[in-house]
């Protein structure tokens, strides 16, 4: 990877770049679908590398969606890395997408605020960098970053990630716990808890796999503390993945995909309610609309019947060596996992730009950019039924069509004037 370069001349004649915050997989497809329509795009990351969230996750972790949907614009993921592709083959294609795009990365720096550029009402000139603005373009924006670096640029692309922050409930008696309490975040895999009593508390997709893994990974004793019963889904059913269905049905009623979800999972899905695990009361697509994603079956269904992960009630608090649960009981394990989820973060660096709802995340996604900020905007901060890496790879083409309009640039003569090869950046699957 590029070291990280001094900061920016800022008497530069050079039009001022847009600029990605973030070397994910959403940060890295707006970044190539940029650059294949002649706008220069600098993909700035905090961490020493591409796909740095995905080198933290823990090592079982495959992706939910299949390869052939989940590929970002202009590269396929090669054949050999499966259906279900592991997190170290999704960090190797991450690297190779950066490589084969030729995307200008910036690492090691971290940006931690971001401000319009002052216009000449503000008493600034409302060019920035001294090199005037484009046509469409306005005054643009100053990101604050580390090492006193404040750089100028004509947009910004927000794609830190939907999964940044993570978010420990305040329980009470949270500190008085004498066992090991760490967040999912901090799991990597099951041997340090061999022969432990865990209790993991969350039974969303990282919960669920997580209990899983402790359970085949040797642990004494798995418990899953669940607060609302999720929806369980087969990954796949007779080699359709459940990836296209949720294309397929997001555009219908609500209520029509929940009579249909609650009819597949009788069919698909056996009754768990005897092993401490009912139906959901609500249906798939409404807890969907909620922000709740299914559960894909890894191995849990197998496991609670087994009786190798045991569902329990929610946790309310903790006493010294004690869980308290929901339903009055008191279990003592020796450590808890908990996948209670993550928040954007995003206060910090944008919070004052009246940008955010009242849960942190942005007011406007994709190709939309808020009416009180133009040229901000975001992607990956949603977690579709139909695939996040698929949702960012349209994003990433909607959002650079928008962008190159907008700054008119033209992408053939832009493309011959900085010798950029055409890499023929089509978005990989049709919207449904």
């Amino acid at each position: 990877m590029p070291g990280v370069p001094a900061a920016p001349d800022m008497s530069s004649t050079q039009p001022r770049p847009v600029y990605v915050i973030g070397a994910g997989p959403g940060g890295l497809a707006v970044a190539a679908a940029l650059r294949a329509r002649g706008v220069r795009a600098v993909v700035v990351e905090k961490s020493d590398g591409v796909g740095a969230s995905w080198r933290g996750h823990y090592a079982r972790l495959h992706l939910h969606t299949t390869r052939r949907l989940s590929a970002l614009p202009g590269l396929a993921i090669p054949r050999r890395f499966g259906r279900w592709v592991s997190r170290d083959d999704v960090v190797r294609y991450l690297e190779k997408y950066a490589e084969f795009h030729e995307l200008e990365l910036v690492t090691g720096v971290e940006v931690t605020r971001i401000e319009r550029a002052p216009t000449a009402a503000d008493g600034g000139d409302g060019a920035g960098d001294g090199g005037g603005a484009a046509a469409g373009e306005g005054p643009g924006w100053l990101l604050h970053a580390s090492g006193g670096r404040v750089l100028a640029g004509r947009a910004v692309v927000v794609a830190t990630g939907f999964n940044h922050t993570p978010r420990l409930p305040d329980w009470p008696g949270r500190d008085t716990y004498t066992g090991a309490l760490a967040h999912a975040a901090a799991y990597r895999d099951p041997k340090p808890y061999e022969g432990r009593d865990v209790l993991v508390v969350g039974a969303g997709n990282t919960g669920a796999e997580i209990a899983v893994d402790l359970a085949e990974g040797g642990a004494a004793r798995v418990r899953l503390a669940v607060r609302t019963a999720p929806h369980i889904v087969r990954r796949s059913t007779a080699g359709w993945p459940a990836q296209r269905t949720g294309i397929l049905v997001r555009r219908l009623p609500v209520r029509l995909v929940d009579r249909l979800g609650a009819l597949t999972a009788k069919i698909s899905v056996p009754d768990l309610t005897a092993y401490g695990l009912p139906r959901p009361e609500s249906g798939l697509y409404s807890r969907v609309r909620q922000g709740a994603i299914p559960v894909q079956d890894v191995g849990l269904i197998a496991a609670v019947r087994a009786g190798t992960v045991e569902p329990v009630a929610a946790v309310e608090a903790f006493d010294g060596a004690e869980v308290v649960l929901a339903d009055g009981s008191r279990i003592t394990p020796d450590a808890v996992v908990a996948a209670t989820g993550y928040r954007r973060g995003l206060e910090g660096l944008i919070g004052h730009l009246d940008v955010l709802d009242e849960r942190g995340r942005p007011l406007a996604h994709g190709r939309r950019t808020p009416a009180q900020a133009p040229g901000l905007y975001f992607t990956g901060f949603t977690n579709p039924i139909s695939g996040m890496f698929r949702e960012m790879a349209l994003d990433a083409e909607k959002i650079a069509k928008v962008l190159a309009r907008r700054l008119g640039v033209r992408a053939a003569a832009r493309r011959a004037a900085a010798h950029l090869p055409d890499t023929g950046l089509r978005p990989v699957d049709p919207p449904a």
